[in-house]
């Protein structure tokens, strides 16, 4: 059960509408905790905030795109009032899975909006209070993706790599205020979004995660950051930091290209 006195009583879940994001609104719920559910897509965000309202929640939805810079304004305002205790971002999808040099710039952009940009913003606005209170959680959600090179992830593994190296440094930062700072790095986890690619979850040794379980190893370690390799993949990683790097990286490609293909 996550600690309402510590991280409450309100919790804030950026990509809060489905997948893992939906998963940590209503175990919080289940917990006790009031909850600010940011998503883009409407629909599937008031389904989850109906589901939470029912766990007993109180529940405010922004529905917003954050990788739009006005985001952030708008979830300033629904929460100015509100005492967060916790902030996850889960917002963090690869929005452009091409190759850098086959789409404009911009799509790039949007990349780094939505997993740097908006987490700078988001955390830079709820730790502040965090830490003059001297508790609270900051839960960032990231990527095995962010441990080496990829195809069609040239830039969103670049954006993996900030989020682990930044949430290292918030970690160190805030220890002494007892807010507590956690990178919870997934691998293939079985959201709608990864079933919406078409990734081919039977590819033989391939370690498939489920939402409810990930989002309950996060929560259940909030207070043991910096960085926690979820769903048993903590091996694959340790390989992927080998220094020959041509050869983890060649590898890692021969297996992406069954997950991705097929």
């Amino acid at each position: 059960m996550t600690d309402r006195v510590i991280y409450g009583p309100w919790a804030v879940v950026a990509g809060g509408s489905e997948g893992v994001g939906a998963e940590f609104a209503t175990q919080l719920a289940g917990d006790g905790f009031h909850l600010v559910l940011i998503a883009r897509n409407a629909a599937p965000l008031a389904e989850t905030a109906r589901r939470c309202r029912e766990l007993g929640a109180e529940v405010i939805t922004v529905t917003a795109d954050l990788s739009d810079p006005a985001a952030i304004d708008e979830v300033q305002r629904a929460t100015a009032d509100l005492e967060v205790g916790l902030l996850i971002c889960n917002a963090g999808a690869n929005t452009c899975s091409s190759e850098f040099l086959d789409a404009e710039l911009d799509q790039f952009h949007r990349v780094i909006d939505l997993n740097i940009t908006s987490v700078l913003a988001l955390v830079h606005l709820f730790g502040g209070p965090m830490r003059h209170r001297r508790r609270g959680g900051i839960l960032l959600v990231g990527s095995m993706a962010g441990y080496l090179g990829s195809v069609r992830h040239t830039v969103y593994g670049g954006v993996k790599a900030f989020s682990r190296i930044f949430a290292e440094s918030l970690w160190l930062e805030l220890r002494d205020y007892d807010v507590h700072v956690l990178e919870l790095v997934l691998g293939v986890t079985r959201t709608p979004a990864m079933q919406r690619v078409g990734l081919n979850f039977d590819v033989p040794g391939l370690r498939v995660a489920e939402p409810a379980d990930v989002a309950r190893e996060g929560l259940a370690n909030l207070a043991n950051g910096p960085v926690l390799v979820a769903g048993g993949n903590a091996a694959d990683v340790e390989r992927r930091n080998h220094p020959d790097r041509a050869k983890v990286v060649l590898g890692t490609h021969r297996f992406m290209q069954q997950l991705l293909d097929g």
